[in-house]
Parts: C-alpha cells; sequence; structure tokens
C-alpha cells in the first residue's frame, strides 16, 4: 500500500483558486501558516493597544487623535487583509480584490448617500418658529 506525501498535507487550502490546466501550487506547510496567523494576531493585538495608549496618554495634540485613530484603524485593516484574508498581489487573488473594491464601493456609496441626503433633508426643513406660527402656537 503506497501513499503520496501530499495527502498528509495539513495546511487549509479550502476555497483556493487554481489556474484550469496551469501547474499546482507549492502550498504553504502547517508551520508557514501558523506563524502568518500569529504574526497577524501580534500586530493586531499591537495596533489596538496603541489605539489605546494614543486615545488615554494624551501624547498627541487633541485634535490629531481623531487622524491617528483613523490611520491606526486602516493600518489594522491591512494587516487582517493580509494576514487573515491572504489578499496578495498575485495574479489569483484578482477576483478577491475585485469583490473586495465593489464592496468597498457600495458601503461608501451608502455612507456618504446617507449623510448627503441627511444633510440636504436639514437644510430644506421648515424651521420650528415658522413651523409654530403655522400652528398657531
Amino acid at each position: 500500500m503506497s501513499t503520496n506525501r501530499e495527502e498528509f498535507n495539513l495546511g487549509s487550502h479550502i476555497g483556493e483558486e487554481q489556474v484550469a490546466g496551469g501547474p499546482p501550487h507549492e502550498h504553504p506547510s502547517l508551520g508557514t501558516e501558523l506563524r502568518g496567523y500569529i504574526i497577524g494576531l501580534v500586530l493586531a493585538a499591537v495596533l489596538t493597544a496603541a489605539s489605546f495608549w494614543a486615545l488615554d496618554e494624551h501624547v498627541i495634540y487633541g485634535p490629531g487623535i481623531v487622524m491617528a485613530l483613523i490611520v491606526l484603524g486602516l493600518a489594522q485593516v491591512g494587516v487582517h487583509l493580509v494576514f487573515f484574508l491572504h489578499l496578495t498581489t498575485s495574479p489569483d487573488n484578482t477576483n478577491n480584490a475585485l469583490a473586495l473594491a465593489f464592496g468597498v464601493l457600495i458601503v461608501s456609496l451608502i455612507f456618504f448617500g446617507s449623510i448627503w441626503v441627511m444633510y440636504h433633508m436639514n437644510a430644506n426643513m421648515v424651521p420650528v418658529k415658522a413651523l409654530m406660527q403655522q400652528r398657531g402656537g
């Protein structure tokens, strides 16, 4: 009874895209994948701790705290995309990158469209004083 070594590869490759008719991918070992997850976890924890530290220690000038938190949040999004969602620049990830870009577009349209509608509704509302005069109060 002969066994193939690749049958016992414990790495997680579920849902991995492969080019039809192309050469098989070289799968990373379990140790390599685990190291990537641990590095991602440590970076995410450090960025979270840095956010709380920046807010609590008053080292950053007051109005700059919001910008620092935005930068740290975007850095954490990048860490999650690379280390946990495995979004890379390889040709196999083109569909994933396009799906992410489409998701960002839709969320941005909903968010900024809602802000735009609320702003214009507020600008076009009847002032309370005029509304009270119409009611006779």
